[in-house]
């Protein structure tokens, strides 16, 4: 077998995502056989690969697992968190195999979030050139005006770049009161919540529906599942590889 560049082992190993990866080689946390490694390095699955003193098991033959979780308002989309909060991971009661999350969804948001264990898969969700679409439910504190959702189904300025064009449609709009169907194709920090307030809006609940072809449906918060295998075709035929 050829060699692998280790940022690749470490996140085809469900031990991290590539980015993560990369930047603890950074930080020279990693090490092959004994030695620091840097980005570009590879290694062979005959290699010793650590973390931190941690050595990082290389399955032979790898088992990849896809879930869909309900996250809940309250959860920290992390592995662990320094702060001692509760952590989505605490919510994956059977799964025995090191996943990680894909993507986020910040502390006081709900809904889809997507799991897994295979680092090609997540890389290719998450990366910027796929736009993948995210739908989300929007309650906001007022009533919305045509000029607001307009402001923002045409772009918003954030972090000096402006927002891609979104796709709203408002469900109900009462005067202290509205709910919208947002769909977006990128996945800046906090971007819902950003777009709203700089037209004036104050995100009362929002929650992530579904993810390209992927719908959250009825699955009940703090619960999860394997994606079905007609899902899971269905999620690469979105990000355009093969099934």
């Amino acid at each position: 077998m050829a060699d692998i560049r280790i940022q690749k082992i470490l996140a085809d190993a469900g031990y991290c995502s590539r980015r993560k990866a990369e930047a603890l080689i950074k930080a020279g946390k990693v090490k092959r056989n004994g030695r620091p490694v840097k980005l570009g390095d590879k290694a062979s699955p005959k290699d010793l690969i650590t973390v931190d003193g941690e050595k990082v098991f290389i399955p032979r033959k790898k088992s990849f697992r896809y879930i869909m979780l309900h996250k809940p308002r309250g959860y920290v989309t992390t592995v662990s968190d320094e702060l001692d909060r509760r952590c989505v991971m605490d919510l994956l009661d059977g799964v025995e195999e090191r996943v990680y999350p894909i993507g986020r969804l910040d502390r006081n948001s709900e809904g889809l979030l997507l799991l897994t264990n295979d680092g090609a898969f997540a890389n290719a969700i998450m990366h910027p050139s796929k736009h993948v679409s995210k739908t989300y439910r929007v309650t906001v504190h007022s009533a919305v005006t045509d000029e607001q959702i307009a402001e923002m189904a045409g772009g918003i300025v954030l972090d000096g770049k402006k927002t891609l064009p979104a796709n709203i449609v408002v469900l109900t709009n009462e005067p202290e009161r509205a709910v919208m169907q947002i769909t977006i194709k990128e996945g800046r920090n906090r971007q819902i919540r950003r777009m709203c307030e700089a037209v004036g809006l104050e995100v009362a609940r929002l929650r992530r529906t579904a993810i390209g072809p992927l719908k959250l449906g009825m699955l009940k918060p703090s619960t999860w599942r394997d994606l079905k295998p007609e899902e899971l075709r269905a999620i690469r035929n979105a990000i355009g590889k093969e099934s």
